[in-house]
């Protein structure tokens, strides 16, 4: 796959397809700013993961682990599946997990 090109998507567009693989796609609504902002998360915690993992810190780890999910649920990729989901629910679930990743702050 091309990095620059956009990911295979089903004809639904509910998910993506990577290397054969479908993988929930992220919520289309979510307006690129936020869905950047939750992207810079994302990419920190799972930094953080690795660190934990490489310095033997479950704690850590558990702590970043927490934050990939609560990063990928406010992206609509875990949780309930955001085409099931109102108008209102999705932006509740973006603007809740954006929130509080950001009063967490990177760990």
């Amino acid at each position: 796959m091309d990095v620059h090109q956009p990911p295979e998507k089903t004809p639904d567009g509910h998910f993506v397809v990577i290397g054969g693989r479908r993988w929930r796609a992220t919520d289309p609504s979510l307006p690129e700013e936020t869905a950047a902002r939750l992207r810079r998360h994302l990419m920190a915690a799972r930094r953080a993961v690795r660190s934990a993992t490489s310095a033997d810190d479950p704690g850590a780890e558990r702590s970043a682990r927490a934050r990939v999910h609560r990063a990928k649920v406010a992206l609509g990729e875990r949780g309930t599946p955001w085409w099931e989901q109102s108008g209102a629910e999705r932006r509740r679930r973006w603007r809740d997990g954006l929130a509080r990743l950001e009063e967490d702050g990177p760990r």
